[in-house]
């Protein structure tokens, strides 16, 4: 099915598009099909959006004052229009969203221009893409009528539903939701239409969890590319590394996560090293040449984790293919990296390899390793089966810290992931080393091997940026902010965090790192990891192009190590396979002929590496509505990822209602404080209506609740006990009240 997104991606400003053609493009060849179109493309004609020619030819208005927005809702009813690279979001009043939705992509049009701090006003004239066409709902009868009500409270309507589904009736104590298909979206004055297709009993019934949470996360559909060609492994001749040890740093309990690249280490005589760093080659299995081949991907750009198992976004046949297997030789996708003895890189290179896995390195080798005596002696049990490789594992381990010395101090910062004993979230908690949606690092942890093996991947994917960005390629990058100063404000609300003695430059602010440090206490450093959280926003994928601005390349990285994990590292990998197979390296045959793989080679390079054909087909892999598609989808796997952790912490809470706990506030607001119990790593509301004893009132200024008679006072950092005294499986929220 076509939205009204896609016509308008299908038609072209300068060019017009027949109205047969047209229809090729969508794949429309039933009549009723055609009828829709029609009636869409009328529409955009009369919003002056699109045009028509005099051949009959339909192509997008040049100078439309219509934006590009999503819509974003608060459960209070204030909806905004957000556009991207962070301009002005536009209010957007609930009687002119006609019938938008939350995190519908829409066309805007501002009706009102923003004065001071006002923000522009506007009014949405076009829905170019639905958001959900499945909700989660609970079932009520109004007026005698069958309705669906959304439990997202941001979403502002309600779903007419055939009367034989007032048998899932909504009772409160069954938690009986339900998860209901739109048939109809709401359309003027018409309301939406729909129908029942799965109930979800929630009550004391964990089995419906991953379900509820796929759903809630807009996750409906998780395909699996079983109708996708793969391609014979590219027979030219690849550089044979089977002979030399190559190394698996696994955390992942699961056989089917992730796929993890290999690293081997080489000593030169000058005591330098060549460090390996070997990826799977997926990329050259895969026919991305073809829209088909593109938009396959399109529900599902990622592997993430059902608890245990996994959800891989590849399908079985190509991770089978491609897999890593102890003992086994591998085609891969090389980078090497040249260390100098001070542990800096000087050189790389990139490199089509056979590999073999000598040894898969897990968490039991890396404590033993960083715990043991003496790095002369192997006494230990665990590592006197694997005596023969300590030494390069050793070096690989010295490598990663020093690189990672050097990534603290061009301004990252570290955060320590929140503690969690829920077994069954094992697995989701388990470092991913390529995951860049967050803007800080996890430190290394010897209870994890993978976080060792993220300061190496971290520099294997910045160096893919260097290189292509060097010879004007196109990549999908993270681009980190500029978000390393905290505000003075922000440090005195919650000065009870941190020490007295506060040193700030003359504008009045810290860095994040130094704020940090001047936190002494290890219940309130807690805290101010997560209030750091909640003020770094997520990162967002980029697409760069030759003559993007780039002013600090130390700040940009490319994914491409880790193909399995998402659409990102695969089409990444794919430019650098295309670039080793299809780059010229020689403008013409009398003249030598450059490795373009190598750091530097771009320098004598005076010619355009890609011909004409690859452009175009790399053109069609690299582009911003593919981009789009990706953000969006990581926006739902991130949402999926905290809902499953929230609805296991109210699970576990579900069974000690009435229980009593010692409690850390962390948070205060204006309608109560939210606690941490440490020993289960669960938070809960203190709401102000359970404080009986006085009237609380919030002071913003110095971020506290205090009685009005009594002058108790409740602020971050405060102990106190607490009971469990309700959860709501449906909000993910645990209720609490003073002992």
């Amino acid at each position: 099915m076509f939205s009204t997104s896609s016509i308008i991606d299908k038609l072209n400003q300068e060019e017009g598009t027949e109205y047969k053609k047209l229809c090729r493009l969508l794949k429309l060849s039933k009549k009723s099909d055609k009828d829709k179109l029609d009636i869409a493309l009328l529409a955009l004609e009369e919003l002056e959006i699109i045009d028509k020619n005099d051949d009959n030819e339909y192509f997008n208005v040049k100078e439309s004052n219509h934006l590009v927005a999503k819509i974003r809702c608060s459960s209070k009813g204030y909806c905004f229009a957000v556009r991207d690279n962070s301009n002005e979001d536009i209010y957007i009043k609930e009687n002119l969203l006609n019938c938008a939705w939350n995190g519908d992509k829409v066309l805007v049009r501002i009706i009102k221009e923003g004065v001071r701090r006002r923000s522009p006003e506007g009014i949405v004239d076009c829905i170019l893409e639905r958001s959900n066409q499945i909700l989660l709902a609970k079932v009520e009868i109004i007026n005698e009528e069958v309705y669906g009500i959304p439990i997202d409270d941001r979403i502002l309507c309600k779903i007419k539903l055939p009367k034989e589904d007032e048998k899932y009736k909504y009772i409160p104590d069954n938690k009986n939701v339900v998860k209901i298909e739109i048939d109809l979206f709401p359309i003027g004055q018409h309301e939406g239409i729909g129908h029942v297709i799965k109930q979800l009993d929630l009550k004391n019934n964990d089995k419906q969890d991953i379900d509820f949470v796929l759903s809630k996360s807009n996750i409906n559909k998780i395909s699996k590319l079983q109708d996708l060609k793969l391609n014979a492994v590219n027979q030219q001749p690849r550089l044979d590394l089977s002979s030399k040890n190559s190394y698996m740093f696994k955390s992942w309990n699961n056989d089917n996560s992730p796929m993890l690249p290999l690293l081997q280490i080489d000593k030169n005589k000058d005591n330098s090293f060549k460090l390996w760093v070997h990826t799977n080659a997926i990329a050259e299995r895969l026919d991305l040449y073809s829209k088909r081949g593109i938009e396959i991907f399109f529900d599902n750009f990622e592997s993430f984790p059902i608890l245990e198992d996994w959800d891989n976004y590849l399908s079985d046949e190509i991770y089978k293919s491609s897999k890593f297997k102890v003992g086994k030789v591998n085609e891969a996708i090389s980078l090497c990296i040249d260390i100098n003895n001070e542990n800096e890189i000087i050189n790389w290179s990139f490199h089509l390899t056979k590999v073999k896995c000598t040894l898969l390195v897990e968490n039991k080798h890396i404590e033993a390793l960083l715990t043991r005596k003496s790095t002369s002696r192997i006494t230990s049990r665990i590592l006197k089966p694997i005596k023969d490789h300590v030494e390069d594992l050793d070096k690989i381990i010295e490598i990663s810290k020093a690189l990672r010395t050097r990534q603290i101090s061009h301004g990252k910062i570290e955060i320590p992931k929140t503690n969690n004993n829920i077994d069954s979230l094992k697995e989701l908690l388990v470092h991913n080393p390529v995951d860049y949606t967050n803007e800080y690092l996890e430190p290394l942890d010897n209870g994890d091997i993978q976080t060792y093996l993220s300061p190496l991947l971290y520099e294997a994917n910045a160096l893919w940026f260097k290189h292509s960005n060097n010879y004007g390629l196109q990549n999908v990058s993270y681009i980190s902010q500029e978000l390393d100063y905290i505000n003075v404000s922000d440090i005195i609300k919650n000065s009870e965090l941190i020490d007295k003695d506060i040193k700030l430059n003359e504008n009045g602010t810290l860095t994040s790192k130094q704020l940090i440090e001047l936190c002494s206490d290890e219940n309130k450093k807690r805290i101010l990891h997560k209030l750091l959280i909640n003020v770094l926003r997520d990162n967002e994928v980029k697409l760069i192009r030759k003559g993007f601005n780039v002013i600090d390349s130390e700040k940009i990285i490319s994914p491409w190590v880790m193909p399995s994990y998402d659409f990102i590292n695969l089409i990444n990998q794919f430019n650098i396979y295309n670039m080793i197979i299809n780059g010229k390296r020689n403008k013409n045959t009398n003249k030598k002929i450059i490795n373009i793989m190598e750091k530097d080679s771009w320098e004598e390079v005076k010619w355009d590496i890609y011909n004409s054909s690859t452009k175009k087909n790399m053109d069609l892999i690299f582009n911003k509505r593919i981009v789009d598609k990706i953000n969006e989808y990581k926006n739902k796997v991130r949402q999926y990822k905290l809902n499953m952790i929230n609805i296991k912490k109210v699970r576990k809470a579900e069974k000690l209602i009435g229980n009593i706990y010692s409690g850390l506030i962390t948070t205060v607001q204006s309608y109560g404080f939210f606690v941490e119990i440490k020993e289960l790593f669960v938070e809960g509301l203190v709401h102000v209506s359970t404080l009986s004893n006085d009237w609380y009132e919030y002071r913003s200024r110095q971020n506290l609740l205090i009685g009005r008679k009594s002058k108790k006072s409740y602020k971050i950092g405060d102990t106190i006990k607490i009971k469990i005294i309700k959860v709501d499986i449906l909000k993910y929220q645990i209720d609490l009240e003073l002992v």
